[in-house]
Protein backbone atom coordinates (compact mmCIF):
# COMPACT_ATOMS: atom_id res chain seq x y z
CA UNK A 1 0.00 0.00 0.00
CA UNK A 2 3.04 2.29 0.30
CA UNK A 3 4.06 3.81 -3.06
CA UNK A 4 7.61 3.29 -4.37
CA UNK A 5 8.61 6.84 -3.33
CA UNK A 6 7.63 6.01 0.26
CA UNK A 7 9.62 2.77 0.24
CA UNK A 8 12.60 4.67 -1.17
CA UNK A 9 12.37 7.21 1.69
CA UNK A 10 12.16 4.46 4.31
CA UNK A 11 15.15 2.60 2.91
CA UNK A 12 17.21 5.78 2.65
CA UNK A 13 16.41 6.53 6.31
CA UNK A 14 17.50 2.98 7.23
CA UNK A 15 20.77 3.39 5.33
CA UNK A 16 21.47 6.67 7.13
CA UNK A 17 20.86 5.17 10.60
CA UNK A 18 22.05 1.57 10.26
CA UNK A 19 25.01 -0.23 8.75
CA UNK A 20 23.21 -2.28 6.12
CA UNK A 21 25.12 -5.18 4.59
CA UNK A 22 25.76 -4.96 0.87
CA UNK A 23 23.78 -8.20 0.36
CA UNK A 24 20.96 -7.33 2.78
CA UNK A 25 17.70 -9.03 1.87
CA UNK A 26 14.98 -6.35 1.62
CA UNK A 27 11.56 -7.96 1.28
CA UNK A 28 8.28 -6.32 0.32
CA UNK A 29 4.96 -8.10 0.86
CA UNK A 30 2.55 -7.35 -1.97
CA UNK A 31 -1.06 -7.98 -2.92
CA UNK A 32 -1.46 -8.82 -6.63
CA UNK A 33 -4.23 -6.23 -7.03
CA UNK A 34 -2.24 -3.28 -5.66
CA UNK A 35 0.79 -3.38 -8.01
CA UNK A 36 1.43 -3.03 -11.71
CA UNK A 37 4.41 -3.43 -14.05
CA UNK A 38 5.61 0.15 -13.41
CA UNK A 39 5.36 0.08 -9.61
CA UNK A 40 7.18 -3.25 -9.37
CA UNK A 41 10.05 -1.84 -11.41
CA UNK A 42 10.12 1.25 -9.19
CA UNK A 43 10.15 -0.82 -5.97
CA UNK A 44 13.16 -2.69 -7.35
CA UNK A 45 14.88 0.60 -8.21
CA UNK A 46 14.14 1.84 -4.68
CA UNK A 47 16.22 -1.02 -3.28
CA UNK A 48 13.79 -3.88 -2.67
CA UNK A 49 15.59 -7.15 -3.45
CA UNK A 50 12.84 -9.70 -2.74
CA UNK A 51 9.05 -9.69 -3.17
CA UNK A 52 6.59 -12.00 -1.49
CA UNK A 53 3.26 -12.16 -3.33
CA UNK A 54 0.07 -13.09 -1.48
CA UNK A 55 -1.40 -15.28 -4.22
CA UNK A 56 -3.29 -17.59 -1.76
CA UNK A 57 -4.88 -19.54 -4.64
CA UNK A 58 -5.14 -19.73 -8.44
CA UNK A 59 -8.77 -20.81 -8.06
CA UNK A 60 -11.19 -17.86 -8.40
CA UNK A 61 -13.88 -19.63 -6.34
CA UNK A 62 -11.44 -20.05 -3.43
CA UNK A 63 -10.20 -16.46 -3.78
CA UNK A 64 -13.79 -15.20 -3.56
CA UNK A 65 -14.36 -17.32 -0.44
CA UNK A 66 -11.24 -15.78 1.14
CA UNK A 67 -12.48 -12.28 0.29
CA UNK A 68 -9.43 -11.43 -1.82
CA UNK A 69 -9.37 -8.43 -4.14
CA UNK A 70 -7.58 -10.25 -6.95
CA UNK A 71 -8.36 -13.14 -9.30
CA UNK A 72 -6.01 -15.74 -10.76
CA UNK A 73 -5.17 -13.52 -13.74
CA UNK A 74 -4.12 -10.64 -11.46
CA UNK A 75 -1.88 -13.08 -9.56
CA UNK A 76 -0.25 -14.39 -12.72
CA UNK A 77 0.33 -10.84 -14.03
CA UNK A 78 1.93 -9.73 -10.75
CA UNK A 79 4.30 -12.73 -10.79
CA UNK A 80 5.34 -12.11 -14.41
CA UNK A 81 5.86 -8.38 -13.75
CA UNK A 82 7.98 -9.16 -10.69
CA UNK A 83 10.14 -11.54 -12.72
CA UNK A 84 10.55 -8.88 -15.39
CA UNK A 85 11.56 -6.30 -12.76
CA UNK A 86 14.55 -8.47 -11.84
CA UNK A 87 14.20 -9.16 -8.11
CA UNK A 88 16.85 -11.41 -6.61
CA UNK A 89 14.19 -13.64 -5.09
CA UNK A 90 10.46 -14.24 -5.60
CA UNK A 91 8.21 -15.82 -2.96
CA UNK A 92 4.58 -16.91 -3.26
CA UNK A 93 2.06 -17.51 -0.45
CA UNK A 94 -0.63 -20.19 -0.84
CA UNK A 95 -3.44 -21.30 1.50
CA UNK A 96 -4.81 -24.82 1.99
CA UNK A 97 -7.57 -26.10 4.25
CA UNK A 98 -10.27 -24.06 2.47
CA UNK A 99 -13.73 -25.65 2.89
CA UNK A 100 -14.55 -27.72 -0.18
CA UNK A 101 -10.93 -27.82 -1.36
CA UNK A 102 -10.04 -31.23 -2.78
CA UNK A 103 -6.64 -32.85 -3.00
CA UNK A 104 -6.83 -32.34 -6.77
CA UNK A 105 -7.64 -28.62 -6.55
CA UNK A 106 -4.81 -28.06 -4.03
CA UNK A 107 -2.30 -29.92 -6.21
CA UNK A 108 -3.51 -27.80 -9.13
CA UNK A 109 -2.62 -24.67 -7.11
CA UNK A 110 0.84 -26.05 -6.35
CA UNK A 111 1.43 -26.99 -9.99
CA UNK A 112 0.34 -23.55 -11.20
CA UNK A 113 2.69 -21.92 -8.70
CA UNK A 114 5.56 -24.17 -9.80
CA UNK A 115 5.06 -23.10 -13.42
CA UNK A 116 6.43 -19.70 -12.37
CA UNK A 117 9.50 -21.34 -10.76
CA UNK A 118 9.31 -19.34 -7.50
CA UNK A 119 12.40 -19.18 -5.32
CA UNK A 120 10.27 -19.66 -2.23
CA UNK A 121 6.82 -21.02 -1.35
CA UNK A 122 4.87 -20.54 1.89
CA UNK A 123 1.90 -22.90 2.29
CA UNK A 124 -0.31 -21.92 5.20
CA UNK A 125 -3.25 -23.76 6.74
CA UNK A 126 -6.33 -21.52 6.72
CA UNK A 127 -6.97 -20.01 10.16
CA UNK A 128 -10.10 -18.26 11.36
CA UNK A 129 -8.87 -15.18 13.23
CA UNK A 130 -11.33 -13.64 15.74
CA UNK A 131 -12.93 -10.48 14.38
CA UNK A 132 -12.67 -11.50 10.73
CA UNK A 133 -15.71 -12.17 8.48
CA UNK A 134 -14.61 -15.81 8.12
CA UNK A 135 -14.59 -16.26 11.89
CA UNK A 136 -18.08 -14.75 12.13
CA UNK A 137 -19.36 -17.09 9.40
CA UNK A 138 -17.77 -20.06 11.18
CA UNK A 139 -19.32 -19.10 14.52
CA UNK A 140 -22.72 -18.67 12.90
CA UNK A 141 -22.28 -22.06 11.19
CA UNK A 142 -22.57 -20.57 7.70
CA UNK A 143 -19.36 -22.41 6.84
CA UNK A 144 -17.61 -25.49 8.24
CA UNK A 145 -13.91 -26.06 8.78
CA UNK A 146 -12.16 -28.62 6.65
CA UNK A 147 -11.94 -31.91 8.63
CA UNK A 148 -8.56 -32.22 10.36
CA UNK A 149 -7.77 -35.55 8.69
CA UNK A 150 -8.21 -34.06 5.22
CA UNK A 151 -6.11 -31.00 6.13
CA UNK A 152 -3.41 -33.39 7.41
CA UNK A 153 -3.47 -35.28 4.10
CA UNK A 154 -3.00 -32.00 2.20
CA UNK A 155 -0.03 -31.07 4.43
CA UNK A 156 1.70 -34.41 3.84
CA UNK A 157 0.93 -34.26 0.11
CA UNK A 158 2.48 -30.76 0.01
CA UNK A 159 5.60 -32.00 1.80
CA UNK A 160 6.15 -34.96 -0.54
CA UNK A 161 5.20 -33.13 -3.75
CA UNK A 162 7.39 -30.06 -3.23
CA UNK A 163 10.35 -32.10 -1.96
CA UNK A 164 10.03 -34.24 -5.11
CA UNK A 165 10.08 -31.03 -7.18
CA UNK A 166 13.37 -29.93 -5.60
CA UNK A 167 12.16 -27.68 -2.80
CA UNK A 168 13.57 -27.85 0.72
CA UNK A 169 10.92 -28.09 3.46
CA UNK A 170 12.93 -25.99 5.92
CA UNK A 171 10.10 -24.91 8.26
CA UNK A 172 6.57 -26.19 8.89
CA UNK A 173 4.98 -23.79 6.38
CA UNK A 174 7.97 -22.82 4.25
CA UNK A 175 9.74 -24.31 1.24
CA UNK A 176 12.90 -22.99 -0.41
CA UNK A 177 13.88 -23.62 -4.01
CA UNK A 178 17.44 -23.95 -5.27
CA UNK A 179 18.86 -21.09 -7.30
CA UNK A 180 20.96 -23.52 -9.33
CA UNK A 181 22.89 -26.74 -8.81
CA UNK A 182 25.66 -24.87 -6.99
CA UNK A 183 23.71 -22.26 -4.99
CA UNK A 184 22.15 -22.84 -1.57
CA UNK A 185 18.40 -23.00 -1.09
CA UNK A 186 16.61 -19.63 -1.22
CA UNK A 187 15.43 -19.53 2.38
CA UNK A 188 13.78 -16.33 3.59
CA UNK A 189 16.24 -14.46 5.81
CA UNK A 190 13.57 -12.40 7.55
CA UNK A 191 11.56 -15.51 8.45
CA UNK A 192 14.57 -17.29 9.90
CA UNK A 193 15.56 -14.55 12.33
CA UNK A 194 12.48 -15.14 14.50
CA UNK A 195 13.10 -18.89 14.74
CA UNK A 196 16.83 -18.48 15.45
CA UNK A 197 16.62 -15.92 18.28
CA UNK A 198 18.34 -13.27 16.14
CA UNK A 199 18.12 -9.65 17.29
CA UNK A 200 15.70 -7.45 15.37
CA UNK A 201 14.24 -3.96 15.44
CA UNK A 202 10.54 -3.38 14.79
CA UNK A 203 9.52 0.02 13.41
CA UNK A 204 5.91 1.17 13.21
CA UNK A 205 2.72 0.74 15.27
CA UNK A 206 2.49 -2.64 17.09
CA UNK A 207 5.94 -3.70 15.84
CA UNK A 208 8.05 -5.92 18.11
CA UNK A 209 11.79 -5.75 18.83
CA UNK A 210 14.14 -8.28 20.44
CA UNK A 211 17.70 -7.85 21.75
CA UNK A 212 18.43 -11.40 22.86
CA UNK A 213 16.93 -11.26 26.33
CA UNK A 214 14.24 -8.54 26.25
CA UNK A 215 11.24 -8.26 23.95
CA UNK A 216 9.45 -4.92 23.51
CA UNK A 217 6.50 -3.76 21.44
CA UNK A 218 5.21 -0.42 20.17
CA UNK A 219 1.76 1.05 20.80
CA UNK A 220 -0.90 -0.09 18.34
CA UNK A 221 -2.46 3.33 17.68
CA UNK A 222 -0.94 5.21 14.73
CA UNK A 223 -1.97 8.54 16.29
CA UNK A 224 -0.30 7.71 19.61
CA UNK A 225 2.78 6.40 17.80
CA UNK A 226 3.16 9.73 15.94
CA UNK A 227 2.46 11.74 19.13
CA UNK A 228 5.18 9.94 21.08
CA UNK A 229 7.72 10.46 18.29
CA UNK A 230 6.82 14.16 18.13
CA UNK A 231 7.71 14.31 21.85
CA UNK A 232 11.01 12.56 21.01
CA UNK A 233 9.98 9.51 23.03
CA UNK A 234 10.09 5.83 22.09
CA UNK A 235 6.48 4.80 21.37
CA UNK A 236 6.66 1.71 23.60
CA UNK A 237 3.54 -0.05 24.82
CA UNK A 238 5.37 -2.66 26.89
CA UNK A 239 8.37 -4.94 27.32
CA UNK A 240 9.37 -8.16 29.03
CA UNK A 241 12.64 -9.80 30.01
CA UNK A 242 12.63 -13.48 29.13
CA UNK A 243 13.21 -15.82 32.08
CA UNK A 244 15.20 -19.03 31.66
CA UNK A 245 11.93 -20.99 31.47
CA UNK A 246 10.55 -18.66 28.80
CA UNK A 247 13.75 -18.99 26.78
CA UNK A 248 13.56 -22.78 27.06
CA UNK A 249 9.89 -22.85 25.99
CA UNK A 250 10.53 -20.58 23.00
CA UNK A 251 13.61 -22.57 21.98
CA UNK A 252 11.48 -25.75 21.98
CA UNK A 253 8.51 -24.28 20.10
CA UNK A 254 10.60 -22.35 17.56
CA UNK A 255 13.31 -24.98 17.18
CA UNK A 256 10.82 -27.72 16.35
CA UNK A 257 9.33 -25.59 13.57
CA UNK A 258 12.62 -25.87 11.65
CA UNK A 259 14.02 -28.66 9.51
CA UNK A 260 17.20 -28.63 11.62
CA UNK A 261 15.15 -28.80 14.81
CA UNK A 262 16.53 -27.90 18.23
CA UNK A 263 20.32 -27.60 18.15
CA UNK A 264 21.34 -29.24 21.42
CA UNK A 265 24.57 -27.32 22.06
CA UNK A 266 22.90 -23.92 21.47
CA UNK A 267 19.91 -24.90 23.63
CA UNK A 268 22.12 -25.98 26.55
CA UNK A 269 24.30 -22.89 26.26
CA UNK A 270 21.28 -20.57 26.35
CA UNK A 271 19.25 -22.29 29.08
CA UNK A 272 21.77 -24.29 31.12
CA UNK A 273 19.43 -27.30 30.83
CA UNK A 274 21.02 -30.64 29.80
CA UNK A 275 18.87 -31.62 26.84
CA UNK A 276 18.82 -35.39 26.52
CA UNK A 277 18.82 -36.27 30.21
CA UNK A 278 16.03 -33.74 30.84
CA UNK A 279 13.73 -34.62 27.94
CA UNK A 280 14.42 -38.32 27.32
CA UNK A 281 11.15 -39.37 29.00
CA UNK A 282 9.14 -37.26 26.52
CA UNK A 283 11.35 -38.00 23.51
CA UNK A 284 11.57 -41.81 23.75
CA UNK A 285 7.90 -42.60 22.92
CA UNK A 286 7.93 -39.96 20.15
CA UNK A 287 10.91 -41.71 18.58
CA UNK A 288 9.05 -45.03 18.60
CA UNK A 289 6.05 -43.32 16.96
CA UNK A 290 8.40 -41.81 14.30
CA UNK A 291 7.25 -38.31 15.20
CA UNK A 292 10.77 -37.04 15.87
CA UNK A 293 14.31 -37.83 14.83
CA UNK A 294 17.38 -37.38 17.02
CA UNK A 295 21.13 -37.13 16.46
CA UNK A 296 23.85 -36.23 18.94
CA UNK A 297 23.55 -32.61 17.73
CA UNK A 298 19.82 -32.10 17.22
CA UNK A 299 16.21 -33.07 17.81
CA UNK A 300 13.73 -32.43 14.98
CA UNK A 301 10.23 -33.34 13.86
CA UNK A 302 9.46 -35.70 10.99
CA UNK A 303 6.80 -34.65 8.47
CA UNK A 304 4.25 -36.67 10.47
CA UNK A 305 5.45 -35.02 13.66
CA UNK A 306 4.93 -31.56 12.17
CA UNK A 307 1.20 -32.32 12.11
CA UNK A 308 1.30 -32.45 15.92
CA UNK A 309 3.78 -29.63 16.52
CA UNK A 310 1.77 -27.97 19.30
CA UNK A 311 1.05 -31.10 21.32
CA UNK A 312 4.60 -32.46 20.93
CA UNK A 313 6.06 -29.15 22.09
CA UNK A 314 3.79 -29.19 25.13
CA UNK A 315 4.89 -32.72 26.05
CA UNK A 316 8.57 -31.78 25.85
CA UNK A 317 8.12 -28.37 27.51
CA UNK A 318 6.35 -30.02 30.47
CA UNK A 319 9.70 -31.62 31.33
CA UNK A 320 11.48 -28.28 31.84
CA UNK A 321 12.69 -28.46 35.46
CA UNK A 322 11.88 -25.59 37.84
CA UNK A 323 14.71 -23.24 38.74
Amino acid sequence: MIPPTGIHQILEACRSKFNLLADAEITLEINPKTVDRKSLLEYRQAGVTRVNIGVQSFNDHHLAFLGRLHDQHDAADAIRWARHAGYDSLGLDLIYGIPGQTTESWLSDLEKALEFMPDHLSCYLLTYEPGTPLHVDLREKKIRKMPEKHAARLFLKTDSHLEKCGYEHYEISNFAGKKNEFAPFARSKHNQKYWNFAHYIGLGPAAHSFNGYERSWNCRSLEEYIRQLALEKRPLAGKETLSRDQQALEAIYLGLRKREGILVESFEKMTGIPFFSTFSEAITPLLKQKMIQVTTESCSLTADGMLFHESICRRIADCVPPL
